[in-house]
């Protein structure tokens, strides 16, 4: 019996005709491609600037980075996330100041961050935690104008809430397209944004602080020249590569998240009646990217019982992987800052309960059968 994956890429003919042209051409770095990935990206997401970077961390350092985050600054991040939302804080060498989140979303909670907020408080990172959008039209108001609310979109390419395309509100955004996501170029990801200011200095920091692209120089007309270099850059630059893969990739996105939210649909429908399991909620006025399907088990015996249903899953060729983590509780950062589990109640229950299921683009109906009635076998 094949095993069921907790995600797989898709591909087709499409991404291996697309590789073809930088392969024949021998431009494989940032180029033409690039270019047509972050045009289409761009428009597709409501923004007016889209830069192709290395990956989803170094969009989020890149994006902080241009908007001058740095020492004495505070930024806000939830607790329960991927833990790159936090480093790339400390990249900066700000202060990255933790809250709480709202259980039913597993996003960063409002409430929480509000409390969160003092002199030294720059920015907010607001993470739409597995392809759900934060409502960063409200943390906007409610944080008012002297106080960035960025957005780690990672799961969220395709999203949107109220009408609004996930990473089109906020000062930045950061999108990933490593394999677990609905579209991927191996490792990418994207900065976007509406801020031209940003957008200018971000264009330069990712490639090194020059003031013209590789590109430019080499079909400029004085091949003796190099560029000029007047701040300090970083090489977070996508190949040509990656982007004609994520051009391809890009123009599935829509069919891709309709297939995923079928398949939640069919989960929803199918696993409710497990009394022991949570379902993820789905917007009422919004587009859930699915990035990952996130269920939280409930047992009075906590994380064993969660651990226990895992297990069993993977004894019969069912991948599982807990959500994510609380990054409160990872070593670094409790020893850094001396926090206690208890600090973050919602994330320590995140933590301890959550179990993401199978849900990709290769899955089909009866993997789909399979997953739940393993579930709906075991016994509470």
């Amino acid at each position: 019996m094949d095993r069921i994956q907790i995600a797989s890429p898709s591909f087709g003919e499409e991404e291996l005709i697309a590789i073809q042209d930088p392969i024949k051409t021998g431009w494989l770095t940032q180029g033409k491609h690039v270019k047509e990935f972050e045009s289409n990206f761009a428009g597709i997401h409501d923004v007016k600037y889209a830069l192709a970077t290395s990956s989803c961390t170094t969009a989020l350092h890149l994006m902080l980075a241009a908007a001058g985050i740095g020492p004495g600054d505070e930024v806000i991040v939830p607790s329960f996330t991927w833990v790159s939302t936090a480093n790339s804080v400390l990249y900066c060498g700000a202060t990255p100041v933790f809250v709480d989140i709202d259980l039913d979303t597993f996003n960063i909670s409002l409430e929480e961050t509000l409390k969160k907020v003092t002199s030294k408080t720059k920015a907010v990172i607001a993470v739409d935690l597995f392809g759900l959008c934060v409502d960063i039209k409200l943390f906007k108001e409610k944080l008012g104008p002297d106080i960035l609310v960025f957005e780690d979109a990672a799961c969220a390419a395709g999203a949107s809430l109220n009408g609004n395309m996930a990473g089109s509100l906020s000062h930045a955004a950061a999108f990933s397209f490593h394999p677990r996501k609905s579209i991927t170029t191996g490792e990418g990801g994207m900065l976007t944004t509406q801020n031209s200011e940003l957008a200018k200095t971000a264009e330069k920091m990712r490639n090194h602080g020059a003031e013209i692209s590789e590109e430019e120089r080499h079909n400029g007309p004085s091949p003796y020249l190099l560029p000029e270099f007047n701040l300090l850059g970083f090489n977070y630059r996508m190949t040509d590569l990656q982007g004609s893969i994520g051009t391809a990739q890009l123009s599935k996105l829509d069919s891709f998240i309709k297939e995923r939210d079928q398949m939640s649909n069919y989960y929803l429908g199918n696993l409710s009646e497990v009394k022991w399991l949570s379902l993820p909620m789905k917007p009422k006025n919004g587009v859930h990217a699915w990035q990952s399907y996130v269920t939280r088990v409930l047992h009075s015996s906590g994380v064993k019982f969660r651990n226990s249903v895992m297990e069993s899953l993977d004894k019969n060729g069912i991948a599982t992987r807990p959500g994510t983590h609380a990054i409160h509780l990872l070593s670094f950062y409790s020893n850094k800052y001396g926090f206690k589990p208890s600090d973050f109640p919602n994330s320590l229950i995140a933590n301890e309960t959550t179990m993401a299921i199978p849900l990709h683009n290769q899955l089909s109906r009866a993997d789909q059968d399979r997953v739940v009635n393993l579930l709906k076998r075991i016994e509470n």
